[in-house]
């Protein structure tokens, strides 16, 4: 571990800050305080973050905001998955309420404002509110999903899938962590249960609307110079394996003329897979990123190449129409150079676009604050996918420097996070 004295995110934070950003009851001190409190639990040599989902330093930085909530006039609840809910009552406390917040867990050596950022600009809105006398209409929670990153299992959203009542429990109880703890283990060891867990599915009937902030993830609202923008909806992945079989063979005693090269085909193919996606949507992508060659020898005509083919988009139709391209392209490919193919789609999500309704009280909100209102999509899931599936949702992105995620180097200017709260609180403000 690092040693948590020799590092300041509160001063990396202040050091380029000017202040201009603060008002209306938001502090960009304050925030870089709580960033900088967070990010000394768990603190890695690289100086950067390790708390993974349902472990002992998630609860802490969880325990951590709840004192906070607390100290806000929030009521506190923590549900069976061990998300943490802070709720600020409204004039009208019997209507539905708006939520917003994120997740506190990271990835191993992860970065510092990765879903820390929208849980403390959530709550943030509510110390400004607080010290400017504001009471919204409707009540206003700030949550704190628990293993959003997934870093034991592979897989995570478990927090969210819990209070929406999504997933499988059984499937959940089959998995086994990096230290070959069953997830029942896991919920045991930070207070936790099986039956809690089956429990925390939340009334949605209380709830009109989920609205996170997170860290962009990507270059674009740094090549805008934008401090903050608006997601259009959030991509759904399909994962599909690819096996393509030809004939292995001796590489000197072959002719050219006589070979069925698996290799040669795949490799057509990821060229051609490459240009399908631009031609469907303008938000569609199309990734390649693993595969296998058998039998692999310098010397040897690859006989097998199994690779995996992620094609995500925010809108179902278009997600699809890439899907059956590629699979029609694989088909082609395999006919062409004499070989077979095979397919199994391995994950297909369904994506969640965000309501063009609520993308104009957010542009609206960018207007209000003199600010330009930029859209993109959001290729990363996130809780507000899980969310969305049955309740409205909305996204805001901070610019993120380079574009980096997941990693010690991960990094939002403070003016940049503290302009992206008060977007936030106008969004809140202008949903009474």
């Amino acid at each position: 571990m690092s040693d948590e004295n020799s590092f300041s995110l509160k001063e990396l934070l202040l050091n380029d800050y000017n202040g201009q950003q603060d008002g209306d009851g938001v502090s960009g001190n304050r925030l870089a305080e709580r960033l900088d409190a967070i990010s000394k639990i768990g603190l890695t040599e690289d100086n950067g973050s390790n708390r993974p989902g349902f472990s002992h330093e998630e609860k802490q930085a969880k325990d951590l905001v709840a004192k906070w909530m607390e100290e806000a006039g929030l009521e506190v609840r923590h549900d069976g998955a061990g998300n943490v809910f802070g709720r600020l009552a409204g004039k009208q406390n019997d209507a539905k309420a708006i939520m917003s917040g994120s997740h506190v867990d990271s990835v191993p050596n992860g970065g510092h404002f990765d879903g820390v950022l929208g849980v403390l600009s959530a709550l943030e809105v509510v110390e400004a509110w607080k010290e400017t006398g504001y009471q919204p209409e409707k009540p206003f929670e700030v949550v704190i999903f628990s293993d959003e990153e997934g870093a034991r299992f592979n897989g995570g959203l478990h927090g969210s899938e819990g209070m929406m009542g999504t997933g499988d429990i059984n499937e959940k109880l089959e998995l086994t962590d990096t230290n070959g703890l069953r997830f029942a283990e896991v919920l045991e060891d930070v207070g936790l249960s099986v039956e809690g867990y089956k429990a925390s599915k939340r009334n949605l009937d209380e709830l009109e609307m989920f609205v996170e902030v997170h860290i962009e993830q990507g270059k674009r609202l740094e090549k805008e110079n934008l401090p903050c923008g608006i997601v259009t909806g959030i991509a759904g992945p399909s994962w599909i394996e690819f096996t393509f079989s030809g004939e292995a063979g001796h590489a000197g005693n072959t002719p050219m003329n006589d070979r069925n090269d698996a290799l040669v085909a795949a490799s057509e193919f990821i060229f051609e897979t490459e240009k399908i996606p631009s031609q469907v949507s303008d938000s569609a992508v199309a990734t390649i990123g693993k595969l296998h060659v058998k039998p692999n020898g310098v010397n040897v005509i690859p006989g097998e190449v199994k690779l995996y083919v992620d094609i995500r988009d925010i809108y179902l139709d278009s997600r699809d129409e890439v899907v059956n391209r590629v699979l029609a392209l694989g088909d082609d490919i395999a006919k062409k150079h004499n070989i077979d193919v095979d397919h199994f789609v391995k994950m297909r999500v369904s994506p969640v676009p965000i309501a063009e309704e609520t993308q104009q009280l957010l542009e609206k909100s960018f207007q209000d604050k003199g600010m330009s209102a930029y859209k993109l999509p959001s290729g990363a899931g996130h809780d507000a996918q899980i969310v969305g599936g049955k309740l409205p949702i909305a996204m805001l992105f901070t610019k993120s420097k380079d574009g980096l995620s997941h990693n010690p180097e991960e990094w939002s200017d403070l003016a940049d996070c503290v302009q992206t709260v008060h977007v936030l609180k106008r969004f809140l403000e202008n949903a009474q």
